[in-house]
């Protein structure tokens, strides 16, 4: 076993999910519910022990708990999300993790969206984007600082969070849009561009020997093959319509990080 990932049920409000960057589209829920089963079952078959928390009806985006949570090696990190519809998804993630990892909180001074923090090895990037401001990442640095992490922040522009313009293949390696977000921000690292006809195909989930991937990015998706690395592709475009993308429907804790329990 890999670790343990949190997921959480499509909420049959899904249809009302929070929009910043695209057209509403009409979602079938059921659809979105098979494409998550998908997705599911890629973590279990990858190695991850899942841990799929019941829907919450009332809560139309709480299927996306990247942004309830940073985990770090030894911390979980409970976020105070940029928007304020989406702040009572933290509660049943804060029970969820409690009982993997030790648990600290951004306060209620400050906004902080997981889909904004990029762990990339011992660096932490912060996107300053709508849902997450300077405040935020200011105590994500002095939490995270204790374990060894270094914390940096990088602006967002063109897309909703910061891991929708650049994610981690492994702790080595980025997928990368250059036109949403500069490489140069990320030195040290190697690059993989996405193709210039799939500018949304920079999201991938590293599940440690297989990268999980959306499916409607095919060009990208041969490029990360390129670069040497395995790659699960599963469909998530009924889940993108909500603006979600993999990294967005699970929270990895991965063995090694669960040492402080």
């Amino acid at each position: 076993m890999r670790g343990v990932a949190i997921a959480r049920e499509v909420s049959r409000s899904i249809r009302d999910c929070q929009l910043t960057h695209l057209a509403r589209h009409p979602i079938d829920l059921e659809r979105a519910r098979r494409q998550h089963i998908g997705y599911i079952t890629a973590l279990t078959e990858s190695g991850w022990e899942v841990l799929n928390l019941p829907e919450e009806p009332e809560l139309p985006d709480s299927v996306f708990v990247e942004d309830t949570a940073v985990v770090l090696d030894g911390l979980a990190v409970l976020t105070h999300p940029g928007s304020e519809s989406r702040r009572p998804e933290v509660k049943s993630i804060a029970i969820a993790l409690s009982t993997l990892l030790p648990v600290a909180s951004i306060s209620s001074s400050a906004i902080l969206d997981g889909g904004d923090v990029l762990v990339a090895g011992r660096r932490v990037f912060v996107g300053m984007s709508s849902r997450s401001n300077h405040a935020g990442a200011s105590e994500l640095a002095e939490l995270a600082k204790p374990l060894g992490y270094e914390v940096e922040v990088v602006t967002v522009t063109s897309c909703l969070h910061l891991k929708s313009a650049v994610t981690a293949i492994d702790s080595d390696t980025l997928l990368i849009n250059p036109k949403w977000v500069s490489p140069n921000l990320f030195e040290g690292y190697k690059h993989v561009e996405v193709h210039p006809d799939e500018p949304d195909g920079a999201n991938c989930v590293d599940l440690g020997g297989t990268v999980l991937y959306g499916d409607a990015y095919p060009k990208t998706k041969r490029r990360i093959q390129a670069a040497g690395f395995d790659v699960t592709a599963i469909a998530m475009d009924e889940l993108a319509k909500a603006e979600g993308a993999a990294t967005c429907c699970s929270l990895l804790i991965p063995i090694s990080f669960r040492s402080l329990v």
